[in-house]
């Protein structure tokens, strides 16, 4: 495991555990970077036995120092508590998981949405700037100035470091899903470089398991810990021998993790059960189709994302709705559901239009959508793809001699 795989990995929990340990949120994220770069220096070939222990106990070390610098009365307070207080500390109240305290803390109901969001899936999830601004589809300045001032408000409003009590939980349980929901998809479908990150996504249903025996009785919950299972099923099936990128049409359902399908279809169940259905629930009826059988019912995938758009009624929910659209009612009327979107920056957009045009038989214009998906996209293997079936598209089209 090399250092970039390391920072991966363990930038999260180095966070979440020194904010435990410091009580001070841009503390603790200094601190630890300032680990990783004694790690660079001091590593050599291969990181120690316990990489994430190691990068702890030297940021601790690292904000000992920093604090001694320091000449006021609350840094004094805070290396003196840091000098006596052993490296773990005794957990309490009901959130037992660093990384999940650390979600519904920065959850706080002070900040706003998206720099709670922004915020969590910097100091957790590791995302840089232009991996959160993608994923919002909105200017990384936008998300930068949230990240900045959501710190900001922490320190000046003092909002303590500490467990929610148990009934504060269920106000900040909306944007903690976000959360989760979020770093699987960047795990699912990273924003730039290679296409899977298999630690984000493991790291999002480990979250989502702790969140789910937190809190077993929040329909919402158990639907998002399902839609992840059932996602992270077809996992082993979505990159090809070469690397490729494999539709859902073209996978090999043998290679698709049964385990996780039978659990994920049992949480749909327990779902089903309440009779309240909320958007990941939904979500998760919809993978539990796509994974039951041979074959994908789509009159049943168009029924639930019905549901889906008069609970969600995003244009990425009309965007997901059309694929069922062209496949129960044909390509023409799909492409009519989804010809006034505004999605600025979002490839796939153009993407589904270049694929209905294509069964269409409007080449040249599936062509050009291509060609926009492409410049768009940001991630090398969907770059790829894109540009393999654009490639097809224009030999069709060149002149006969």
């Amino acid at each position: 495991m090399d250092l970039d795989s390391v920072y991966r990995a363990e930038y999260g929990r180095c966070v979440a555990t020194l904010t435990r340990l410091l009580g001070d949120i841009g503390l603790a994220e200094e601190a630890v970077q300032d680990a990783f770069a004694v790690a660079v220096q001091k590593w050599d070939e291969a990181p120690p036995p316990n990489p994430g222990a190691w990068i702890v106990t030297t940021a601790r070390n690292r904000a000992i120092d920093r604090l001694r610098r320091e000449s006021t009365r609350e840094a004094r307070h805070a290396q003196a508590l840091l000098l006596h207080q052993p490296d773990e500390p005794k957990e309490v109240g009901p959130v037992r998981d660093d990384q999940l305290r650390m979600m519904f803390t920065c959850c706080h109901p002070a900040l706003s949405p998206l720099a709670q969001t922004a915020l969590t899936l910097r100091l957790l999830g590791g995302l840089e700037v232009p991996e959160i601004a993608r994923a919002y589809l909105v200017p990384e300045a936008t998300v930068s100035q949230r990240i900045v001032r959501a710190k900001k408000k922490i320190r000046d409003a003092g909002i303590p470091y500490r467990v929610p009590a148990a009934a504060e939980l269920p106000d900040r349980l909306a944007s903690v899903l976000t959360v989760l929901y979020l770093v699987f998809n960047e795990g699912y479908t990273s924003t730039s470089g290679e296409l899977l990150r298999t630690d984000l996504c493991l790291e999002a249903i480990r979250l989502a398991r702790a969140l789910a025996e937190l809190m077993p009785d929040e329909p919402e919950v158990i639907g998002l810990l399902a839609l992840l299972l059932l996602t992270e099923a077809r996992r082993p099936a979505r990159v090809g021998p070469s690397g490729e990128l494999v539709v859902l049409a073209e996978q090999d359902r043998s290679r698709w993790n049964r385990e996780l399908i039978a659990e994920g279809h049992e949480l749909v169940r327990r779902c089903l059960r309440r009779a309240q259905p909320g958007p990941y629930q939904l979500q998760a009826a919809i993978n539990a189709v796509h994974t039951d059988g041979p074959a994908t019912d789509w009159e049943q995938v168009l029924a639930l994302y019905d549901q889906l758009l008069q609970h969600t009624p995003t244009p990425i929910v009309v965007l997901n709705r059309a694929v069922a659209v062209a496949e129960v009612h044909g390509p023409a009327l799909a492409l009519a559901t989804i010809e006034e979107l505004d999605l600025p920056g979002y490839h796939l957009l153009p993407a589904a239009r270049a694929d209905l045009l294509t069964r269409l038989g409007r080449t040249a214009d599936a062509v050009a959508a291509y060609d926009e998906a492409v410049a768009l996209a940001t991630n090398d293997t969907e770059r790829t793809f894109l540009e393999a079936r654009r490639a097809r598209l224009s030999a069709r089209e060149e002149p006969r001699s």
